[in-house]
């Protein structure tokens, strides 16, 4: 009902109560829209009539008391409105429990209407009745989501924030409430979702904002809004409140950044742009995961650089009030373009393209320099901003701009400066260091060898220099500590400390660490070093103790804390005698020895070793010592034995002292080492004679003595364990020489008896350790051949005998139980020990360990046999009898780990029986052990056993097997399969697996088993088989694996004494029973994935470094580089000899199997990618063959040639395509009349060859190698140049240029075309030929004028392969496995460098195929491919805006006021040519490409779009917007709103019933696939670069977003507005087909 209406009513009624009565709603069913708008126009024109008007302030107007009356009667029919119709209409609104964005449009426009008719009540009411109001919608939006008000009916959140919003101003005046309103909005924004924090803002807070009547109560209400947000953000600071935060700082940006009139805070007028607090939120924001956050931070950054340029004003970053935003007006050009390209950068970032990103970071470069340029300018830019661009880089879902990030900041020279340099400290402890634990960081950079340093390494140690060298003087030390502390608290991957570790060690001598600093060093090394591969922790542990020598300040740190901090570092991986690391070591020591702090309780060095000179270290050292062996006396009960840390602390600590000592210039060596270890060798004097001393401290004297014995060596000399200038070895082994008798002594004496308790047996296995490293010792001196071991072998051998020997018992004791244990593990040691040194033993020692067979073996007359062994006997479990149980038996704690004690106990048995079977002494009165019988006891024993323990059965099993292979083939079968299932259970233990699979391949590949024939043991051949490609199957994921196979075949097929000329061909038959083996090993190299291959490119770096890490030196190097088993096949290969007829046969075997491999490859992939793993095999194939080549005959060679052409009309990388190429030269050079069969490759049909005719036309442009050795020169010359001819005049381009240069090549050949044209009948013989080939010749030079193929026509020339290559000059191993494949761009990983040929296995020298190159101009080359396009050139310098888009900044356009009414026109039009349309009105005043908005206009008046609004109409009559149109305005409503009204224009629509859908990715947006638009729907799209503005996004009522596959990030803004488009005409405007 019209307001014309309403008038004229009031006009001609004197009562307008009977209006309003008629026009009162009912509840009990749903009214009209139309009513209720008619029902609020009546109240509101009738509260204007002077008679029921009221003042502003409540008091009403000086009237009669009739109208008095009719004014309270009236007002009391106000409130029944209220109460009686309108709050029971929101009530049921709300009782549907569904989202008004989810909600049909007539609930929409009757909830608008509702809360209209409620505000125009309010209005005329009193204040009891907004009292009433105000205590039924607050507490709603104070409720946490899901939460209702208990015993009531409440209304729904959304209904609540309408129905207050219409309230509002009529309290507007009452601060208490607004307070309060103000408050409970704040608890809705904490709590709910994000639409309903839109919502709350956009109709509450702007809403009290826009009522406040003067610029103070807005500015006091502003002021509330921004502590609350300051507040809660500093009070809890999470992503989430960070993203509130920033979200109602948007919607509000528009009353804080009043041009001219900027928010000032209570505190002196200082405005936003002061606050501390402030630029923390924007700064989070720019860092946010989430974009939408981002967006928001970046908008209010903008906004605060636009006001800043608009009002000048002198803002300056203080530390004291922690502002980072600086502005200076006279540098405000230059501030200005910094945050334009601060701004770009961000944005772009959000790209996650790296090629978008790499341009825009140039720019941040010279902006840093110039704001930095000179001291007044040095704080122009605060560095937090900088670290806001790293730290979006570093969290980029694309790991190449994440890299790209790392890189920049590692090169940031501003670092220099010790302000930048202390500002970014706690940046590099947080979020830098959590990037470098990345270990794809470090893979190898394009151009890189492998070996090299990482770029990424190369420029973290370049960093560390800058940034510490850059750090005030002061703070470096603070700094350093807190980033090794950082370091320690985490994890890291092998990689990444590795290089961090080798960064540190790269800063310059600096004593800024003390006792704190060696502590957290000493965490990185314990918590950080657990799973990493051993050279890799090794090497990182070096540079962690060369970064500790380099910064630690002596003075602050004493001795115990420098040699505690030692005793972490592994003798077997990084810290070992004999290093550049130790000298390192020890020459820090020996500086600074009289520099450390002294500890409380430290005694006078002179005084402990009598001497005046005595160093403080040897002091120390000798004090130790003392206090280690000071113990007090022993006591009945059994004590276990010590702990062995503090052994190896102070065996270390003694080296290093007497290291120390004979580095210094006139050092006594022998006096001071003797003197210093008197305590101990004093102690070990007295073992054997003085039966008091305590069992601890013999114990911990042995310790000693066995750590010392293990650490003497220097590493580099251990293999030959001399000492030949090593004085402190030589003093040490001496010294303990001296007390060995009664050390032997002791231990006779505890092995033969004494061990009684289940902590015995670790003691035994300490005095069985001891006594190892004893018989090491006495065999470096020859005293075991000496009564040494004469008298101490057999009466510890006799002891333990008789010990085993005994009738068991029937309740075992522990003791006895024990003392078994302890005498098998005796006996195991004293075998190992005749196994090693065998005949070379005392005589005596010899005829004692002779009878341990009879233990095992015993005779079958022998009492004691019971079975035809005695093999697996088991230790039996005590039992254990408590006082509370009579003949009870209960478990005690001390027989925990009894289970190990009884393998133990199994495996030392097979240790003894591994001797026996060895035969190294003669033997004993036992009858030789039954071999069938011993090897079911052996795979018993397999069963039983830990996998850990099985490497001595696996020996034995290795003896046995040939005596039954013929006799028991089942049996070895099943023995076979068994021990590799246990194997293979060992393969994620490294320590143990390596050493049981040498030991099973030993046994399953046992020269016996590989002469086998398959008729002999058919059952057996295929489990060897079968084992065979299992083992391959691991080998692809287990580096080594086949290693171990190929070695110890090659080996047992040609050993390098074979012995006679019969044996060797018995041994050598085996070889063709299993060349499949062979084989596999010319091809073997898996494709590894990313992360295996840096592991091992890493090694290899650290490898590279030689002596300067000191790992290499400690590690055993474990022989698994992948290229292994090829070096060994090409090694056994280049062995061979051809006039051996079983070498013979197997090289031709092995190719015919080669060959047979290519064309299976070739077969099932036409095309195959470069490097791929098919790729690499075919390319190892033709290597292979290279290197058989010159040992195959001449009948074989012919038979193998046309696979050999075959293989070249395959398609084939280059790589393969010149090898095949070097071949067929080679062949035809050495066998000249197969030539004609080269002929015929040319005849076959070019449909079938293609381009691959060019493999062949490639051996005629080096046909100067085949023609010498051919008969007939001048003919076969003249058939090249007939074949070349046809081909000069192919279709295809690539064929004529190779045929061109072939030709080229050919007619060269003067003694050749001398030849032919004698032959021909002299010069001008040739005639018209010669015409044809000179045409041919200049037109192919002629080609400068053709662009690319002049190029092409030039590349192919310098080719190497057509080039520099010489076929037999360059026929060498470094050609053939180098040289190509790094000309062919093979990758660097398949490149296997003549090196490795010398040190990795014993390579022949050969004349026919030399090792290296005679000369290196190939080598030398660059890798060239004619085919290979134009490389782009350097880039060139672009202007300032030309690389990436601009982005607009919406708040700067112009404020333009507008009829917002629809035009009908176009509207009318298409009606009457009957035409539909949607509600759907489509908003695009965000778009300023007219191209863009043509195309919308045409798709929106297709699809029956209500109406298109646009920025500006001025579009309509731009010829791009008309070519796109296609008079598509003619038919559609079109509408004016400006991008700065955009606002008022939604809220507008909102309160029409309008739901505004935006086209926008956003964390909460909803898929276009599951989104129901609603009847009336707004479709708000962004800009073509920008997007949506942030301050526009929380009008929004839902974000739509297009579900996409491909990688590019955006459609066009027109593709997306026409996807939407037709998705809401499908849903609303296209009938649904008729049910079936």
């Amino acid at each position: 009902m019209s307001s014309v209406l309403i008038n004229a009513l009031l006009l001609n009624c004197p009562d307008p109560e009977n209006v309003l009565n008629t026009l009162c709603l009912t509840t009990d069913t749903w009214p009209e829209t139309e009513r209720v708008e008619a029902l609020t126009t009546l109240i509101a024109r009738t509260g204007k009539i002077p008679e029921y008007s009221v003042n502003s302030d409540g008091g009403k107007l000086e009237v009669s008391t009739a109208t008095a009356v009719k004014r309270e009667r009236f007002l009391s029919k106000v409130g029944v409105v209220i109460w009686n119709q309108c709050l029971p209409l929101l009530f049921r609104i709300s009782s549907e429990n569904e989202s008004l964005c989810n909600q049909s449009s007539k609930t929409k426009e009757m909830l608008s209407a509702l809360c209209e008719l409620l505000g125009v009540c309010v209005g005329l009411c009193d204040r009891e009745v907004l009292d009433r109001l105000v205590s039924i919608i607050l507490p709603v939006l104070n409720l946490t989501e899901g939460e209702t008000v208990e015993g009531k009916e409440s209304l729904n959140i959304e209904v609540a924030i309408e129905a207050l919003a219409v309230v509002v101003p009529a309290l507007i005046l009452d601060k208490q409430l607004i307070a309060r309103i103000m408050s409970s909005a704040f608890a809705c924004i904490r709590v709910r979702s994000d639409a309903l924090v839109s919502k709350t803002v956009v109709r509450v807070l702007f809403t009290v904002l826009n009522n406040c009547v003067d610029g103070e109560r807005r500015s006091d209400a502003l002021r509330y809004i921004w502590e609350n947000l300051r507040c809660w953000h500093k009070s809890e600071g999470t992503p989430t409140v960070t993203a509130r935060v920033l979200l109602c700082l948007t919607a509000l940006s528009d009353y804080l950044y009043t041009p001219g009139k900027p928010f000032c805070l209570p505190t002196g007028g200082v405005d936003l742009r002061y606050s501390s607090q402030f630029w923390k939120i924007i700064q989070e924001g720019l860092t946010h995961t989430d974009n939408l956050s981002r967006k928001r931070a970046l908008f209010l950054l903008k906004r605060c650089v636009a006001m800043s340029e608009e009002e000048k004003p002198g803002l300056f970053a203080s530390p004291e009030t922690g502002s980072v935003f600086r502005w200076v007006p006279e540098r405000s050009q230059l501030l200005l373009e910094f945050w334009e390209d601060y701004a770009l950068i961000m944005e772009t970032l959000d790209e996650n393209q790296i090629h978008v990103v790499r341009p825009v970071l140039k720019r941040i470069n010279a902006l840093i320099e110039a704001t930095v340029s000179s001291s007044e300018d040095s704080a122009l830019l605060h560095p937090s901003w900088l670290q806001c661009v790293y730290q979006r880089m570093f969290h980029s879902e694309n790991k190449t701009v994440m890299r790209e990030g790392v890189s920049h900041l590692l090169e940031l020279q501003v670092l220099r400066c010790p302000a930048f340099a202390l500002a970014f400290s706690q940046f590099i402890m947080g979020p830098f260091l959590e990037v470098l634990a990345e270990s794809s960081l470090f893979h190898r950079s394009a151009g890189q060898g492998i070996g090299e340093c990482p770029e990424m390494g190369t420029k973290l140690k370049d960093f560390m220099v800058t940034f510490f060298t850059g750090l005030p003087q002061e703070n470096r030390g603070a700094v350093l500590l807190q980033l090794v502390q950082r370091m320690g608290s985490r994890h890291w991957g092998a990689v990444p400390i590795l290089f961090l570790s080798q960064a540190l060690s790269c800063i310059p001598p600096c004593p800024v660490l003390g006792p704190q600093g060696l502590l957290a060093f000493r965490e990185v090394l314990r918590s950080t070093m657990i799973t990493h591969q051993v050279l890799l922790r090794g090497a990182a542990q070096c540079f962690l103790l060369q970064s500790t020598i380099c910064l630690t300040d002596v003075t602050t740190v004493n001795l115990a804390d420098v040699f505690g901090f030692l005793a972490h570092f592994r003798a077997e991986e990084s810290l070992c005698r004999g290093t550049v690391l130790w000298n390192q070591l020890c020459d820090w020591l020996l500086d600074n020895e009289g520099s450390f702090k002294h500890a409380v309780g430290d005694r006078d060095s002179h005084l402990q070793l009598g001497a005046k000179d005595a160093s403080p270290a040897l002091g120390f050292v000798h004090c130790q010592l003392e206090a280690f062996l000071r113990v007090p006396a022993s006591t009945a009960i059994p004590d276990s034995i010590p702990d062995p840390g503090e052994a190896e602390l102070l065996a270390r600590a003694i080296l290093l002292s007497a290291d120390m000592e004979g580095r210094r210039p006139g050092g006594n060596l022998v006096g001071v080492l003797e003197a210093l270890l008197l305590p101990l060798l004093d102690t070990l004097s007295r073992l054997s004679t003085n039966v008091y001393l305590p069992l601890r401290k013999t114990d911990k004297s042995l310790q000693l003595l066995l750590r010392l014995l293990q650490l003497r060596h220097r590493r580099a000399s251990r293999s030959t364990q001399t000492h030949t200038g090593d004085g402190v070895a030589a003093a040490l082994e001496t010294s303990v020489l001296g007390v060995a008798e009664p050390i032997q002594g002791f231990l006779l004496r505890r092995l033969s008896g004494e061990l009684c308790e289940l902590c015995d047996v670790d003691r035994a296995g300490l005095y069985l350790s001891v006594l190892r490293e004893l018989v090491q010792l006495y065999s470096a001196v020859g005293w075991h051949r000496t009564s040494r071991l004469g008298g101490f072998v057999p009466a510890l051998t006799q002891n333990c005998l008789r010990v085993l020997q005994k009738p068991a018992e029937k309740n075992p004791s522990v003791c006895s139980q024990v003392a078994r244990a302890v005498s098998m593990a005796s006996l195991a040691l004293l075998c190992e020990v005749g196994e090693r040194h065998g005949k070379d033993l005392h005589p005596d020692a010899v005829k004692a360990l002779s009878s341990v067979g009879m233990l095992l073996f015993p005779s079958p007359s022998s009492s004691s046999a019971s079975s035809a062994t005695q093999l697996n006997q088991t230790l039996h479990k005590p039992a254990v009898t408590t006082g509370h149980l009579e003949g009870g038996v209960e478990e005690g704690p001390d027989l925990r780990g009894w289970g190990r004690v009884a393998a133990q106990f199994v495996r030392h048995q097979w240790n003894c029986v591994r001797f026996i079977l060895g035969s190294h002494v003669p033997s004993g009165p036992s009858e030789a052990p039954p071999a069938a019988a011993t090897l079911r006891a052996a795979m018993e024993a397999l069963a039983i056993l830990p996998s850990d323990l099985v490497l001595p059965v696996l020996d034995c099993m290795t003896s046995l097997l040939p005596q039954v292979v013929l006799s028991e083939e089942a049996l070895c079968a099943e023995a076979l399969t068994l021990a590799w299932k246990v194997v293979l259970g060992l393969s994620s233990n490294p320590h143990d697996f390596w050493p049981a699979l040498e030991g099973f391949v030993r046994f399953a590949f046992d020269r016996t088993v590989l002469e086998l024939m398959d008729t002999e043991t058919p059952q057996l051949s295929v489990t060897v088989r079968q084992v065979t490609s299992e083992l391959l199957e691991l080998s692809q994921v287990k580096t080594g694996v086949f290693h171990v196979l190929i070695r110890h075949c090659c080996h047992t097929w040609l050993p390098s004494d074979p012995g006679s000329e019969s044996q060797a061909d018995i041994r050598f038959l085996s070889a063709l029973k299993h060349v499949d083996i062979l084989a596999e090993a010319c091809v073997y190299g898996p494709v590894f994935r990313r992360d295996q291959r840096l592991i091992q490119e890493v090694q290899t770096y650290v490898e590279q470094l030689g002596e300067e890490c000191a790992a290499n030196a400690a590690v055993t190097s474990d022989g698994r580089d992948e290229q292994f088993p090829r070096l060994c096949a090409l090694a056994f290969l280049s062995r061979l000899e051809a006039s051996r007829p079983l070498h013979e046969r197997l090289m031709e075997e092995l190719v015919l199997l080669l060959l047979r491999k290519d064309e299976e490859i070739s077969k099932s992939k036409v095309r195959y990618y470069g490097n791929s793993l098919q790729h690499r095999v075919k390319n190892r194939v033709w290597q292979t063959l290279l290197v058989l080549l010159p040992k195959l005959r001449e009948e074989f060679v012919e038979t193998m040639l046309d696979r050999v052409y075959k293989a070249g009309f395959c398609s084939n990388q280059a790589s393969v395509k010149y090898l095949i190429e070097w071949i067929i030269v080679l062949i035809l050079h050495r066998h000249p009349a197969r030539v004609d069969s080269l002929w015929a490759c040319f005849s076959v049909d070019q449909e079938k060859t293609k381009t691959s005719i060019c493999t062949f036309l490639s051996v005629l442009v080096h046909l100067n190698i085949i023609l010498p050795n051919v008969k007939d020169k001048a003919g076969q010359w003249r058939k090249a140049l007939d074949v070349i001819l046809q081909w000069c005049f192919s279709h295809n381009f690539s064929v004529r240029l190779y045929a061109l240069l072939a030709l080229k090549r050919v007619w060269g050949l003067e003694g050749a075309r001398a030849l032919a044209e004698e032959k021909a009948g002299g010069p001008d013989g040739l005639g018209g030929l010669a015409a044809v080939i000179q045409a041919c010749l200049q037109q192919a030079e002629a080609m400068q004028s053709t662009g690319n193929a002049m190029k092409n026509w030039t590349r192919i020339q310098e080719h190497f392969f057509f080039g520099a290559f010489h076929p037999l000059e360059d026929y060498s191993i470094e050609t053939i496995f180098h040289t190509f494949p790094s000309l062919s761009e093979l990758a660097d990983d398949e490149w296997m460098a003549p090196w490795k040929f010398e040190r990795l296995v014993e390579f022949p020298l050969s004349s026919a195929l030399p090792l290296q190159n005679p000369g290196q101009g190939l080598s030398q080359l660059q890798p060239g491919d004619w085919i290979q396009q134009d490389k782009a050139g350097e880039e060139e310098q672009a202007e300032r805006w030309a690389e990436v888009q601009k982005k607009m900044t919406p708040w700067r356009l112009g404020i333009h006021e507008q009829d917002p009414e629809l035009q009908l026109v176009p509207q009318q039009r298409a009606a009457r040519l009957g035409k539909t349309h949607s509600a759907l009105l489509v908003v695009a005043s965000l778009i300023d490409k007219p191209t863009n908005l043509g195309g919308l206009c045409r798709t929106c008046e297709i699809f029956g779009a209500s109406a298109l609004v646009l920025d500006s109409l001025r579009h309509l009559s731009d010829k791009h917007f008309q070519a796109l149109s296609v008079s598509a305005e003619l038919w559609l409503p079109l509408l004016e709103v400006k991008p700065s009204e955009l606002a008022d224009f939604l809220q507008l629509k909102k309160r029409e019933g309008y739901c505004i859908v935006g086209v926008e990715q956003t964390a909460n947006s909803q898929s276009l696939q599951g989104y129901r638009f609603p009847e009336k729907s707004l479709l708000l799209l962004g800009n073509e670069r920008e997007g949506i503005p942030a301050n526009l996004l929380q009008l929004l009522d839902v974000c739509v977003e297009i579900p996409q596959l491909g990688i590019t990030r955006s459609l066009n803004v027109h593709v997306s507005a026409a996807l939407l488009v037709w998705e809401y005409t499908r849903q609303h405007l296209i009938p649904c087909p008729p049910a079936p």
